[in-house]
């Protein structure tokens, strides 16, 4: 089953937790609804890189558009309780209705079982986020930042150093301070 918030009024993504330990989250809220769902730290960074290069692809494709700030104030860009998530995401693709001028996020829930998926037909199994092309430069920036917020990033293996050292693969297995 698909649930599309047309438009939302508020989009983003967040993390609640200490670094090391955070769950994120994408948010979106409509006039009467609100879908929260469980992101991976890494669909943040890249929904936010993939979001940016998509505005400028945009921009190329339609020279007409206005260009979005994507300014945000962290108070907005927090997510509101309650935090009751519908799924955890896995697959994530974006769309664009020029007639409209809106973005979609395209989110859908990860699958383990494909076998379950086809016996719960009356789950919510798709969410289509649409709104401004200014809400998703802003979620995309404020992603980015959130992202850069948490552990430090080994240049190495590119995985995240934790406060007690790091078994990085690149250097043999010896633990990175």
């Amino acid at each position: 089953m698909e649930l599309t918030l047309n438009p939302c009024t508020n989009i983003t993504s967040d993390a609640i937790g200490k670094p090391g330990q955070r769950v994120f989250y994408i948010q979106g809220t409509t006039i009467d609804q609100q879908v929260t769902l469980i992101i991976e730290k890494i669909q943040v960074q890249t929904l936010s890189a993939s979001i940016l290069q998509f505005l400028v692809d945009l921009e190329k494709n339609f020279p007409d558009l206005e260009i979005p700030s994507g300014h945000y104030s962290e108070e907005t860009m927090r997510i509101v309780p309650p935090v009751d998530p519908l799924f955890r995401v896995g697959e994530i693709s974006l769309a664009y209705n020029h007639e409209s001028d809106q973005a979609c996020v395209i989110v859908k829930e990860i699958t383990m079982d494909p076998q379950e998926a086809v016996e719960d037909d009356d789950r919510i199994t798709t969410v289509n986020f649409w709104c401004s092309r200014e809400q998703i430069k802003s979620m995309a920036n404020w992603g980015l930042e959130l992202v850069q917020k948490g552990r430090p990033i080994c240049p190495l293996c590119h995985e995240p150093i934790s406060p007690d050292g790091h078994f990085c693969p690149k250097k043999n297995g010896h633990n990175r301070h």
